[in-house]
């Protein structure tokens, strides 16, 4: 398993938007079960994709302005950038097969 580092407002362009590699990102609370569940979940996908897809998490109630202009309305929520730009969205828990079947998609 691999951490998922969390980001921020000043890291989210060049961490994700600005990315030479697709980017999965976890929008999360700290008070949410489902998004806890999801870490170690998540933790495996990193850890598959290492050095094919960043992988980071960002707290929804930290970040409010970035949950905002991305339309996050219920956590946990999952975005797929590709080229800077959203290619896929998953809200709610999901499975690592399920995940791990939506990068080969993008990745393809």
């Amino acid at each position: 398993m691999l951490p998922v580092p969390e980001i921020y407002v000043r890291e989210f362009v060049g961490k994700v938007l600005e990315s030479q590699q697709p980017a999965l990102v976890h929008f999360w609370a700290e008070w949410s079960q489902p998004c806890r569940r999801l870490e170690s979940v998540l933790e495996e996908v990193a850890a598959v994709y290492e050095g094919r897809v960043r992988v980071v998490s960002i707290n929804a109630d930290a970040c409010p302005e970035l949950a905002i202009s991305y339309w996050i309305q219920s956590i946990p929520t999952l975005l797929f950038f590709v080229g800077g730009s959203e290619r896929a969205r998953f809200v709610g828990t999901a499975s690592r097969e399920a995940i791990c079947a939506k990068l080969d998609t993008l990745l393809a």
